[in-house]
Parts: C-alpha cells; sequence; structure tokens
C-alpha cells in the first residue's frame, strides 16, 4: 500500500521531483534547530576554551574558504540572476514575486535547493572567527542561526518571494566573499569596498521588506502563494537585519570616522 509523501513535489508532474537525500528539507526541520543548538553550543564553549590558548592563524584555510564560498555564490548568482531577470523582463513584477517556477525550473530548481543546503556550512565562518579570536558581534551569529531556521522552514512550502530572497543573498554573498579571500589573501582593499558591503546588505533587507508586503497583498488576491505565519517571521527577521545592519554601519564606519577626526 502506498503512503502519501508529505513533500510538497511529490505532487509535481514527472520530470519534477524533491531530492530525497539524507537532509531532504521536506522532513529536515528537525535538523536545522540541531544544526543551530550546535553552533550556540560551539560559540560559547570555543570561546570558552580559547580564552587561555593562542590564536590560530589559519590564513591559508581561510583563504579557500571564503574563495569556495565567493565561487559559488558568484554561479548561484548568475544562474538565478538570469532567471529571475527574464521573468522580470518577460512577465512582470508579479509573476516574478509569485510565480512557484523558480523552485522546479530546469536549473533554478538546483540552485534553490543549492542555496538553502548551504545555509548549513555557511556557520562554518564563525569557527575561523572563534579560533583566530576575532571579535564576534551578535549580528554575526544572530543572522547565521535564522537565515538557516528561516530557510529550512519556507523551502519546503515553495513560499512567493523565494526568488528574490535567494538571488539577493547570492548576490551579495558573491561580493562579500570575494572581498573576505582578498583580505585573507592579503591584498590591501579599499574600505569603501567594506561601506559598500554593508549598504548592499542594508538595501538587501529593505527590498525583503518590500518583497514581503507585496506578497501579503497579492495574497489576498489568490495570485500569490504563502502564508500568514510565513509572513510575519520573514518580515521580522529582515526589519530586525535592517535595524542590526544600520547600526553596524554606524559604528564602525560614521562613529569610527567621527572618532578619528577627534583624536587628529
Amino acid at each position: 500500500m502506498e503512503t502519501k509523501s508529505d513533500c510538497p513535489f511529490s505532487e509535481l508532474p514527472r520530470g519534477q521531483f524533491c531530492l530525497h537525500l539524507d537532509l531532504t528539507l521536506c522532513a529536515g526541520m528537525k535538523k536545522s534547530f540541531l544544526f543551530s543548538a550546535l553552533y550556540a553550543a560551539f560559540i560559547f564553549g570555543g570561546r570558552h576554551l580559547m580564552n587561555k590558548r593562542a590564536k590560530f592563524e589559519l590564513r591559508k584555510p581561510l583563504v579557500l574558504w571564503s574563495l569556495s564560498l565567493a565561487v559559488f555564490s558568484i554561479f548561484g548568482a548568475v544562474r538565478t540572476g538570469a532567471y529571475m531577470l527574464y521573468i522580470l523582463m518577460t512577465k512582470g513584477l508579479k509573476q516574478s514575486v509569485c510565480d512557484q517556477s523558480f523552485y522546479i525550473g530546469p536549473v533554478s530548481k538546483f540552485w534553490a535547493y543549492a542555496f538553502v543546503l548551504s545555509k548549513a556550512p555557511e556557520l562554518g565562518d564563525t569557527i575561523f572567527i572563534i579560533l583566530r579570536k576575532q571579535k564576534l558581534i551578535f549580528l554575526h551569529w544572530y543572522h547565521h542561526i535564522t537565515v538557516l531556521l528561516y530557510s529550512w522552514y519556507s523551502y519546503k512550502d515553495m513560499v512567493a518571494g523565494g526568488g528574490w530572497f535567494m538571488t539577493m543573498n547570492y548576490g551579495v554573498h558573491a561580493v562579500m566573499y570575494s572581498y573576505y579571500a582578498l583580505r585573507a589573501a592579503g591584498f590591501r582593499v579599499s574600505r569603501k569596498f567594506a561601506m559598500f558591503i554593508t549598504l548592499s546588505q542594508i538595501t538587501q533587507m529593505l527590498i525583503g521588506c518590500v518583497i514581503n508586503y507585496l506578497v501579503f497583498s497579492w495574497m489576498q488576491q489568490g495570485q500569490c502563494h504563502s502564508h500568514v505565519q510565513n509572513i510575519i517571521w520573514s518580515s521580522l527577521m529582515y526589519l530586525s537585519y535592517f535595524v542590526l545592519f544600520c547600526h553596524f554601519f554606524f559604528e564602525a564606519y560614521i562613529g569610527k570616522t567621527r572618532k578619528e577626526r577627534k583624536v587628529d
């Protein structure tokens, strides 16, 4: 006797399928909470252990790590960006936001799945920060945990707006990890580059809020597939990121510049 799968892809036409791996996201929410708990334990335990230890340099591993994520993000940005641009130019803004084909398209479905899975290994960024005894800010680990939880939570429902969210994240990460790789390799990179990245992140959060508003509005008309609970969580997440990134920008660039001028 056949049992009905709870995977949303199980009822798609032939050729459109759900990838049943050990980390399948149709039943992966428990794993995302487990990863988040282990991640938090590592943060507090790792910092405690490193208090009395000399820092590790890890320059070469960091270059390879950042470069790998940069290449992955660049490919993801190009592939998903091309798809989203095509939908936007040929079918308009509403279709680009509401259309679920991003999750099942011949190319985009792979990059959508890869995006969500990548949020687990991206937690490795923090390992380098702790082992190298660098400053670990709240924004860093809060962002990692919440993106992991929300991505794994939303993917299984194929909610509207996902194409925009993933493409923006790929694009920003392509620039950000390229910057990290250059810095780790010892290249001098202009401070304006770092400012540009943070401004890009702030812009990303604003657009995310706008997309959530559009999804909610069009959902009332029966044109966007989502649910109120998802929109609420997504909106709270993007709003909190917006506030935290704005605060970081002020502290890292504006406030720091003012202090330097006073010293001079």
